[in-house]
């Protein structure tokens, strides 16, 4: 049986992390240099950075920061944010990262996804959707829509059919980020994680959430993610990954356990 993953998210703005709930009331998390090489420690099979004001603010990414960061892991390195060409890509990937995220410049010009992918491989390029569902819809999970710039604006797309194409055009994985469930460790949103699993061959990760233990097993289970990712609760000290694969081995999930 494929092994899952579990993934700590580094949201970083003005160099530093910081976490909110559905995009909104933002506090202060630490460094993501230090933040990061404990999570790998303590067993995250990846780590994801995502420089979270990048696009609004009209910059690229914190090379700097990407680089910091990058010396203290040992572990599949994602970044995130600002990233709106290949030559911003290349400069992600000369600063350490292993993958970009791209989001928002993705949905401009769906031709990006296949330009990074030709030079760096389509396993290098995660397609990241910020999605909400459409609650006055017929059917809010099928008709849920995609949002940019930080979940500020809607892109006049579904998810499934926005996964679809990204796949089609070589992303090699999806990074789904329910924005009703974002932060508020309720659980993720599985229905949502399910309908784009089963419209696409490539891996999903799961975001937007996480509380416990029993919510990832959920979401690897019925939401067939192939990966979940995390933030609150790792930051904050409300579990551990080791903590938290010991509990998903229990339950029958197949994890990498930390050494």
């Amino acid at each position: 049986m494929l092994t899952r993953r579990v993934i700590a998210c580094l949201d970083v703005r003005d160099g530093r992390v910081v976490k909110g709930v559905q995009f909104v009331d933002i506090i202060d998390a630490g460094d993501p240099a230090a933040l990061a090489a404990r999570h790998a420690r303590e067993g995250a099979d990846e780590i994801v950075l995502l420089d979270i004001t990048a696009t609004h603010e009209g910059r690229g990414t914190l090379l700097e920061t990407v680089r910091r960061t990058a010396r203290e892991l040992f572990v599949p390195f994602t970044v995130g944010g600002g990233i709106r060409t290949a030559d911003d890509a290349a400069a992600v990937f000369d600063a350490g990262a292993d993958k970009v995220s791209i989001n928002s410049a993705a949905l401009v010009r769906p031709e990006l996804i296949g330009e990074i992918g030709s030079s760096f491989g389509a396993q290098a390029v995660i397609v990241a959707i910020d999605a909400r569902r459409a609650p006055d819809a017929a059917d809010p999970v099928a008709q849920a829509g995609v949002y940019v710039h930080g979940g500020r604006k809607h892109a006049g797309r579904t998810v499934v059919e926005w996964a679809c194409e990204a796949e089609d055009r070589g992303a090699g994985e999806i990074l789904l980020t329910s924005m009703d469930s974002d932060g508020t460790r309720a659980g993720f949103d599985c229905e949502l994680t399910a309908a784009v699993s089963d419209a696409v061959q490539i891996p999903v990760i799961a975001s937007g959430g996480a509380g416990t233990a029993a919510h990832f097993a959920e979401v690897f289970s019925r939401g067939k993610a192939h990966a979940a990712l995390a933030a609150s609760i790792f930051h904050f000290g409300v579990s551990g990954s080791r903590e938290l694969k010991e509990s998903l081995r229990a339950a029958g999930i197949p994890v990498r356990l930390p050494c």
